[in-house]
């Protein structure tokens, strides 16, 4: 059963652990205690008063926006294609926000997002991404167009598993729908598999309540053996894994240097392992997870937008610190995207019912508009009088 509260938490979660994470991405641990005292970096660093988020937030959001031109195509047209496809039109746009101003790419626009202009920042995107979506160059698990096993595809695709309901979709086709997303950019079994792992933790997280960490981790390695059994580097993410429950349980070692065993995070297997040890270390204190998480030397926002998919999904929006919410970057917009994965689309071709907002970003990818933005006014000016 989808919980919004879990939905929230999920992707402002990631955004949480991305934001904490960017700041420190490519410096050395040593550095990074060395400018932050011997905790590390515990506190957003802000950058004219706004946490940034990077290209992983933007991904994250892009990924939902491709869910919901599918299904909002279906549901209006009654035809579509598999939803891979609106991610990777929606991922077109996302790359146009990554591009030079003087730099032309001809292309429609699918997605609602790249009207909001402080998404229209190049935020390190990884060049894997920015290649195969430039040359156009997208392949899939069958068919797949590279070599990479980079962390760029795990880091966006928290929403698939948030989405699709249990009656709708097997959790085997819910996990697959995350390796073909992945696979668009990332060919390398360990590119899609452990996005696949993931995708299978954050859909029994986020949607059965009562299941553990660790329940949800055991169970998704199972699946990925039945999923994959051809696979010859599955026993790579498997034994990576093991590794991240054991260290997880193991009170001697300290956290960077259980991460160090892990590695840097910089390819998916990785990323996942850091994700899970944070998760099981920490599975009931998000703060302690999101900062373990993102203090390495490595791809830190990566790393700790990861953890805070995984722990969001599980604890909820409300377990969140406060201090990790204020100055967020597009936390509205999150939010608001959150929401939509959570209603759905619910025009349909036979039915009279209308919803405009909906139309304007889903089928004619023209909101925000002015409307929007009085309404947001006068919300703004209404909610002054009541704090």
């Amino acid at each position: 059963m989808k919980d919004i509260n879990r939905i929230r938490g999920c992707l402002i979660g990631g955004a949480v652990g991305d934001a904490l994470g960017y700041a420190v991405e490519f410096m050395k641990d040593s550095e990074i205690f060395k400018t932050y005292g011997s905790a590390g970096i515990t506190e957003f660093t802000l950058v004219n008063g706004i946490a940034e988020i990077s290209d992983d937030t933007q991904m994250t959001l892009f990924t939902a926006n491709g869910l919901l031109l599918g299904t909002t195509r279906k549901m209006t047209r009654g035809i579509m294609a598999p939803y891979p496809h609106y991610i990777s039109l929606c991922y077109k746009d996302w790359l146009k926000t990554q591009l030079a101003e003087d730099f032309k790419l001809e292309a429609p626009q699918y997605s609602w997002l790249n009207n909001i202009p402080e998404m229209n920042h190049s935020r390190e995107p990884g060049r894997t991404c920015i290649s195969y979506l430039l040359e156009n160059r997208l392949g899939s698990t069958s068919n797949p167009q590279n070599n990479s096993k980079g962390c760029g595809g795990i880091m966006r695709v928290a929403p698939i598993g948030l989405y699709f309901e249990d009656n709708r979709y097997t959790i085997k086709d819910i996990d697959m729908i995350g390796a073909e997303a992945a696979a668009l950019t990332h060919g390398h079994e360990l590119g899609y598999i452990p996005v696949a792992m993931f995708v299978h933790m954050i859909h029994l997280l986020s949607h059965h309540s009562g299941i553990s960490v660790l329940d949800a981790v055991k169970d998704a390695k199972r699946t990925m053996s039945t999923l994959f059994p051809k696979a010859k580097h599955l026993h790579r993410l498997t034994e990576l894994v093991d590794r991240a429950i054991a260290l997880s349980a193991d009170s001697k070692i300290g956290d960077l240097d259980a991460i160090k065993e892990l590695g840097e995070g910089w390819v998916a297997e990785e990323t996942l392992a850091i994700a899970i040890y944070c998760s099981l270390k920490y599975e009931h204190d998000f703060e302690k997870a999101i900062i373990a998480s993102v203090n390495h030397s490595g791809d830190s926002d990566s790393t700790g937008s990861v953890t805070g998919n995984i722990l969001g999904a599980h604890l909820g929006i409300d377990a969140i610190p406060q201090k990790f919410l204020d100055n967020l970057e597009l936390k509205e917009i999150i939010l608001e995207i959150a929401d939509d994965l959570f209603n759905d689309c619910k025009i349909s071709e036979y039915s009279n019912t209308t919803d405009i907002v909906w139309e304007q970003k889903y089928i004619y990818h023209t909101y925000p508009n002015k409307v929007y933005y009085c309404i947001y006014f006068v919300k703004s000016i209404r909610n002054c009088f009541y704090d």
